[in-house]
């Protein structure tokens, strides 16, 4: 399987860009449910969401494991909602990155979360509105996922977060989240933000939303996935949409740990020439918008101008 979805995925990077276009006309949005690993009951509901919903699961969580396996079973993208130092001084849960740490310790860190949740294709910050301003912090993070087939979405939980631009210097596939779904958890608010998404989608081609498995997040997604093909959008896993987008590709999809040999696989010396072989130039995204933070053990919330 591993072999079949390298082919796939390379014969994909090597069409045309005009062809790629043409094998998807709708615009596409991903939508990624984070904080998932300590609420089984919500977190098995998130996953029942129908599409290709992506799943960002915070480490050594009661649940973690359990909810990756199930949203792999269920063929949906598995990403490391890695937790990280955040600038108002609130605790990160298990596993996180911090100022403190020096690099060989930030490095262990990031690899044990690796490790520790299965399936993993990427990773996005949870949190980490301290860590992510930081150039030396941020390239420590992407030097350490060059050992790894991952791709990288910035949460982008500080207008000043330099994590997208990092990854795009080093040549780490990456996205950045457009718009947070649930900063504010009624059902008027929530739908005004999901039609946020679909405009950008339609206007750039493509969004990316985050969102969190709060009951009234998932009531709307319940019905609002199911209208998709009404509203002409498509949604995707960050994975297709790095390739449509055409940004430094990623060449390994959704194997890199697995319950048999629950390891991190870093890129064999086949997969890394082929990667270097589809890397194309691309520009940073746009500044981030300016957003109000809030954190707290587990939940970010955002508000964003």
């Amino acid at each position: 399987m591993f072999r079949l979805l390298l082919v796939i995925s390379g014969l994909l990077f090597m069409l045309p860009s005009g062809l790629i276009q043409a094998a998807s006309n709708s615009p596409q949005i991903t939508i990624i449910i984070d904080d998932l690993g300590n609420n089984l009951r919500n977190g098995q509901r998130a996953i029942a969401l129908p599409g290709a919903v992506t799943y960002s699961v915070l480490p050594f969580t009661p649940f973690g494991k359990q909810l990756a396996k199930q949203a792999h079973q269920q063929d949906k993208e598995v990403m490391l909602h890695m937790p990280m130092d955040n600038s108002h001084g609130h605790p990160l849960g298990p596993g996180g990155l911090t100022f403190k740490q020096d690099r060989p310790l930030f490095e262990q860190q990031l690899a044990a979360a690796i490790t520790a949740t299965p399936f993993v294709s990427g990773i996005n910050n949870h949190m980490g509105s301290g860590l992510t301003t930081s150039t030396e912090r941020m390239q420590w993070l992407m030097q350490s996922l060059k050992n790894y087939p991952l791709y990288f979405v910035d949460s982008r939980t500080s207008a000043n977060s330099v994590a997208g631009r990092t990854a795009l210097a080093l040549k780490i596939p990456t996205l950045k989240r457009d718009i947070f779904l649930d900063h504010e958890t009624t059902p008027a608010f929530i739908d005004k933000q999901f039609k946020r998404l679909l405009k950008k989608a339609h206007s750039k081609g493509h969004a990316v939303a985050i969102g969190h498995p709060y009951p009234s997040t998932l009531d709307y997604l319940e019905k609002a996935l199911s209208q998709l093909d009404k509203l002409g959008v498509e949604l995707v896993p960050p994975s297709q949409l790095l390739a449509l987008k055409r940004t430094p590709q990623l060449v390994a999809n959704k194997i890199t740990t697995t319950p048999q040999a629950n390891t991190a696989q870093p890129m064999t010396e086949d997969i890394k020439r082929v990667t270097k072989a589809l890397l194309v130039n691309n520009t940073p995204d746009s500044e981030p918008e300016q957003c109000r933070i809030t954190e707290q053990l587990n939940v970010t919330r955002i508000t964003c101008s």
